[in-house]
C-alpha cells in the first residue's frame, strides 16, 4: 500500500530524548516499510526513518529557539499532504484536529489516531462536529469522555522486539524506577513515598517541563535532596531505557490521571520487569494482574506489591509483552483498518470497534 503517516513536528521520529507519540509513529513507519509498503513519513527534517521522508521543518520544533507558535508550521505540512494526497491509498494522521476539515475536501481515506486525553471540555463541541471522522483510540478507556463518533478500532501501542533486551535478573542492589515527566499527573511524590516505606531505593529517569519546573522545585526537588534512598536521573533516551528498566527491581507507574495508554509500561515488560501500578485510565487494559505486574489501589497496597512483583516471573512478564505488544501486532491492525477504508478488507471486529462513548 501507498501510505502517508503525519506525524507532529514538535519532535523529530523518533524523538531524541522523551516524546511517546512520536515514537510510535516511528516504530509503525519502521515496520510498515520493513514490510514492503511504500510509506511517507512527514515529519521534521532530522527525522530518521527507512520510509521517504517528506521534511516539513528544517528541525523538530522544541530544537528551535526561534520558534513561538507551532501551529502554522503543522498548517504548511497539511498543505504539503493535501498538495500531493492522490498520490497514496491512505493517509494517517497523528496530529490530533488540524487535519479534520481538511479531510471532508479530498477524496482519499485517512485516519486519524488520537493519543492524548479526551476529557477536556473545549474538545467536545469540536469532535460533535466531525462525527463522520474514521478516529483510532488507543484504549478503550481513552474513549469514554467522548461523544458520538466515528471510532473504527481501539489499538494498543506495540514496541519492536528487539528494541529493549530481555533481562531475566534484575540489578543485585535492588532499585525501583519511574521513568517519564515530573508532573502532578505522574505523580513521582507517590513513587518517592512507596519506594522510601519499602526500604527501597528508587531510580528516577524523568524529564522537566518548563511548565512543570514549580512543581519540581517545590514538590518534588526536597524530596528527592532529602531522600538517601531517592537518585534523580534526569532525562534518558531510548539507548539507555533496557539497562535502566532491566535492572529495576518493579517499575512503580502511581499514576493519578486518565493515562490514554502509558507506553512506559510496555518498554519495562520488554525488559521482563513487572510493574507495580495504580489502575487509571487505560493501565488496567495494558497490566495483566499477577502476570505482568500488579495493580494497586493505594499507598499502602503498593508498598505490599513490591516484593510480590520482586518474586513475579520476569521470563513470562516478556513472553506476555511478544504475545500483546509486539510492533507486528500493531502495524497488522493498521493495516487492516487501511485496507478496510479503501475498501479492499475486512474492518476489525465488533469488539475493537465496541462505540463506547454515550
Amino acid at each position: 500500500m501507498r501510505i502517508a503517516q503525519i506525524a507532529p513536528l514538535v519532535e523529530s521520529v523518533p524523538p531524541k530524548l522523551y516524546g511517546g507519540t512520536e515514537r510510535i509513529v516511528s516504530y509503525l513507519t519502521e515496520e510498515l516499510v520493513r514490510q514492503g509498503h511504500d510509506v511517507t513519513l512527514f515529519a521534521s527534517g532530522d527525522s530518521v526513518t527507512a520510509a521517504r521522508l517528506n521534511a516539513c521543518t528544517p528541525t523538530a520544533l522544541r530544537l528551535n529557539p526561534q520558534v513561538r507558535d507551532t501551529i502554522p508550521h503543522h498548517l504548511l505540512m497539511l498543505e504539503r499532504v493535501r498538495q500531493i494526497a492522490d498520490g497514496f491509498d491512505v493517509l494517517h494522521f497523528h496530529i490530533d484536529l488540524f487535519q479534520f476539515p481538511m479531510l471532508r475536501s479530498i477524496s482519499t481515506p485517512g485516519i486519524t489516531t488520537l493519543h492524548g486525553r479526551l476529557d477536556l471540555p473545549d474538545l467536545q463541541p469540536f469532535y460533535r462536529t466531525f462525527p463522520d471522522i474514521p478516529l483510532i483510540s488507543i484504549s478503550d478507556h481513552q474513549r469514554l469522555p467522548m461523544p458520538p463518533v466515528r471510532w473504527v478500532g481501539t489499538i494498543h501501542h506495540g514496541l519492536p522486539p528487539d528494541l529493549h533486551r530481555f533481562s531475566p535478573t534484575p540489578d543485585p542492589d535492588p532499585y525501583l524506577a519511574f521513568l517519564g515527566r515530573i508532573s502532578p499527573e505522574k505523580r513521582p511524590d507517590r513513587a518517592i513515598e512507596i519506594a522510601t516505606r519499602a526500604d527501597m531505593r528508587l531510580k528516577i529517569a524523568a524529564k522537566v517541563d518548563n511548565a512543570d519546573i514549580d512543581y519540581w522545585r517545590a514538590e518534588i526537588e526536597p524530596l528527592v535532596r532529602n531522600n538517601p534512598l531517592v537518585e534523580f536521573v534526569g532525562e534518558i533516551g531510548e539507548r539507555d531505557k533496557a539497562a535502566f528498566l532491566g535492572g529495576a527491581t518493579a517499575l512503580v507507574f502511581p499514576i493519578d490521571w486518565p493515562e490514554p495508554f502509558g507506553l512506559v509500561m510496555i518498554e519495562a515488560m520488554a525488559c521482563g520487569t513487572p510493574v507495580v501500578a495504580f489502575p487509571c485510565g487505560s493501565v488496567p487494559e495494558v497490566i495483566d494482574h499477577g502476570v505482568t505486574g500488579l495493580l494497586v489501589e493505594d499507598i499502602d497496597e503498593a508498598v505490599a506489591a513490591v516484593p510480590v512483583a520482586a518474586a513475579m516471573d520476569r521470563a513470562t512478564v516478556r513472553a506476555t509483552f511478544e504475545e500483546r505488544f509486539s510492533i507486528e501486532r500493531v502495524a497488522a491492525d493498521y493495516l487492516r483498518v487501511y485496507k478496510s477504508l479503501c475498501g479492499r478488507g475486512q474492518p476489525l471486529s465488533p469488539r475493537e470497534t465496541l462505540p463506547l462513548s454515550a
